[in-house]
């Protein structure tokens, strides 16, 4: 039997060697689970990532895309941003959705909770299903230079699956989408 809660992991010590507004860097000695030493680097986020699968009445949706720094490439993305650690997700998502694509949405679904990158991040992501849309203003922020696109959400589907959307919380919220979507009740 595996017991889940057994962690096999010793630290030694552990410094923060950098943070900024959105993360924190810390580097720790450990033991591994062999008793072998070595480092290990934990990048901690001081936000939630909230994604949302905005679905209007024609069953389309909205792609956001943008350059993006770390990659130095574009990305179309479901819309998507950080939530406070402390705030309401579902909140959250409500703001994201409206400051990027101008929509609030009637019906909220809490699709998924992941990790995006459980090896080095702490980071917690949450995707929602916004329905029964209406159109409204954007407020984009500060670092923001987005364009927004309108398309059958099949269409955003394929994309996924053909590697044109590579962003990870957007791949596995439309796919989860996809499978939720075509079940019944």
């Amino acid at each position: 039997m595996i017991d889940e809660q057994h962690n096999p992991w010793t630290t030694l010590s552990s410094k923060e060697v950098y943070e900024n507004p959105w993360i924190k860097v810390r580097e720790d000695q450990v033991l591994n689970p062999k008793g072998g030493q070595g480092i290990y680097g934990v990048v901690s986020m001081k936000n939630k990532a909230i994604g949302i699968i905005p679905i209007d009445d024609d069953g389309y949706t909205y792609l956001v895309g943008q350059y993006r720094y770390a990659l130095n490439e574009y990305s179309w993305e479901i819309p998507m941003g950080g939530g406070l650690l402390e705030n309401d997700i579902l909140e959250s998502a409500k703001r994201e959705l409206q400051e990027e694509t101008g929509y609030t949405a009637a019906k909220w679904t809490n699709m998924m909770r992941l990790h995006t990158s459980n090896s080095v991040t702490n980071e917690e992501g949450f995707v929602f299903l916004a329905q029964e849309l209406t159109a409204g203003e954007t407020a984009f922020e500060e670092t923001e230079e987005l364009h927004i696109k309108r398309l059958p959400f099949q269409e955003a589907v394929r994309m996924a699956m053909n590697n044109e959307i590579t962003d990870a919380i957007s791949v596995a919220g439309i796919l989860k989408a996809a499978l939720l979507l075509q079940q019944p009740g």
